[in-house]
């Protein structure tokens, strides 16, 4: 019988270990989060086929980076017809999603933008994993919105939101979490004024 040269595992834990100790591996970061997603892109590509399909996917993920690139907000993974973004600061990351948001709809886009945003404490896994509540709340309050709405936690208002302005929505009960959360939907200044 041939053996590969090298350590034998017994568990994924072994697999894992390697001799990395889990502070190395992760620790506890302040990020931002949003979820951003285009309204009805299912069905868009059942009654238009792939052709037009793709043509909205790639001038949607144009409009992403270039944004997200211009402010400084990590694009960490396009989920098809959605994405992921990560900010260290909450602000360029607010500033970014609404000003996407205004982009894709001034372009006359078929497909309208919708988003979720949080901010907490996460765990981050190998220097490029989140884990957490601010995770998992901005991916739902992304399923939470209507098309053209960006919906946040009231707590992240700020008076750094100097190109952003928002309407509350009152407390709203989220699932997977105990506690209802007070949220706001953020606009952009052309909208709020």
């Amino acid at each position: 019988m041939f053996r590969l040269p090298g350590p034998t595992f017994t568990s994924l834990h072994d697999m894992a270990d390697m001799g990395q100790t889990a502070r190395s591996i992760g620790k506890r970061v302040d990020r931002t989060f949003a979820f951003i997603d285009l309204s009805g892109f299912t069905t868009f590509m059942d009654t238009e086929g792939d052709g037009p399909s793709v043509d909205v996917i790639i001038g949607f993920r144009a409009v992403v980076r270039r944004i997200a690139g211009d402010r400084g907000v990590r694009v960490a993974k396009f989920l098809g017809d959605g994405a992921m973004l990560v900010g260290v600061e909450p602000e360029p990351l607010v500033e970014t999603v609404v000003e996407i948001e205004a982009c894709i709809d001034a372009a006359g886009s078929v497909l309208p933008l919708r988003a979720g945003i949080a901010r907490g404490w996460v765990l981050l896994i190998e220097g490029e994993d989140h884990i957490g509540d601010a995770v998992n709340l901005a991916s739902r309050l992304c399923d939470m919105a209507q098309p053209h709405e960006v919906l946040a936690p009231a707590s992240m208002v700020s008076d750094l939101l100097v190109n952003t302005g928002h309407e509350g929505l009152g407390p709203h009960q989220i699932n997977g979490f105990a506690e209802s959360i007070d949220l706001v939907r953020l606009v952009s200044p052309e909208e709020f004024y």
